[in-house]
């Protein structure tokens, strides 16, 4: 046992990144998930967590919301931005106290206009599809919901260059609903991801209003083998205002616009921009039917060509 352990504390020491010194906390990755679950409380009161409430204990609820996420979140950002400064001597705790403060006070200032936004992408999952009963049913059971309020939030976070935690928490939405979107990504209104398995949408993406994608879209960059090179370069496409981009579709390219108003196919490879208003698909491939069955009903369909010429 004891050379068992001498084993692995050596391996941490020949992989120095693979873990942390007990002087630079990190964030907790299990808190940063509550903090995701009471957000969505503050988002649709009464959908999750306490239910049943009214008007006079709504703001009651709201309050209690807002101080157990403050507690939480700022003892985060904290830890977030200590990492970020590693065993820098000159970097005062209580410097960083007040600084994780006011970024959290900022980040739930924006709370309201958060809602304002998802309401818009809760009408536009319910105009967009026929499946869907009434509202309330997109806000309890939408994965594409889901995903893009945690990104929403994230996004946030990310504006105010916070480390680590945007991306931890949309992490936790791609592992739940396989929807991959980065906290950097710029997404208007009205957006809606309808299926949403297997989507990407990088960071430096741009999306415009009333966009509407399908499962298996990717908005990439054309090579990631400019490493960190590339970080601060515009690596992804832009979609503009009006767009639908169907199942399966990959777009790459920093340079890439995608006009207002078009459509893109399902399965189309597209690396350079397409003027607004275009429709773009591929020719359907030939189909090739095996079996007697099938083979009978192509020759009846034949001969009845046949009789009717």
């Amino acid at each position: 046992m004891n050379q068992l352990v001498s084993n692995i504390v050596s391996s941490y020491q020949e992989q120095p990144n693979s873990y942390t010194q007990l002087s630079c906390q990190l964030p907790n990755r299990d808190v940063i998930i509550e903090i995701i679950h009471l957000l969505r409380q503050l988002l649709f009161p009464g959908y999750f967590g306490k239910q049943n409430l009214n008007e006079s204990t709504l703001e009651y609820h709201v309050g209690n919301l807002l101080i157990e996420i403050y507690e939480k979140l700022s003892q985060q950002v904290s830890c977030a931005l200590k990492h970020q400064h590693g065993n820098n001597a000159s970097c005062d705790d209580i410097e960083i106290s007040e600084k994780a403060e006011k970024i959290c006070w900022h980040f739930l200032s924006k709370i309201p206009e958060i809602r304002e936004y998802l309401a818009l992408d809760v009408q536009a999952a319910f105009d967009g599809d026929p499946a869907a009963d009434d509202k309330a049913l997109v806000i309890f059971a939408y994965p594409g919901l889901l995903a893009v309020s945690i990104y929403r939030l994230a996004h946030e976070l990310y504006l105010l260059s916070v480390p680590l935690i945007p991306r931890i928490m949309t992490e936790f939405a791609h592992n739940e609903t396989g929807i991959d979107i980065h906290a950097g990504a710029k997404i208007g209104k009205y957006f809606f991801i309808d299926h949403g398995t297997g989507v990407v949408i990088g960071e430096t993406t741009i999306i415009g209003d009333k966009v509407k994608i399908y499962q298996g879209v990717t908005l990439g960059a054309l090579s990631t083998r400019g490493g960190q090179s590339l970080r601060s370069q515009k690596r992804h496409p832009t979609i503009e205002d009006d767009v639908t981009v169907y199942s399966g579709a990959s777009i790459f390219g920093g340079e890439t616009i995608i006009g207002k108003g078009s459509v893109i196919g399902s399965n189309v490879f597209i690396t350079q921009s397409v003027p607004p208003g275009t429709r773009v698909m591929i020719k359907n491939p030939d189909l090739i039917f095996k079996g007697q069955e099938m083979q009978k009903d192509k020759k009846e369909l034949t001969n009845e060509l046949d009789l009717e010429t």
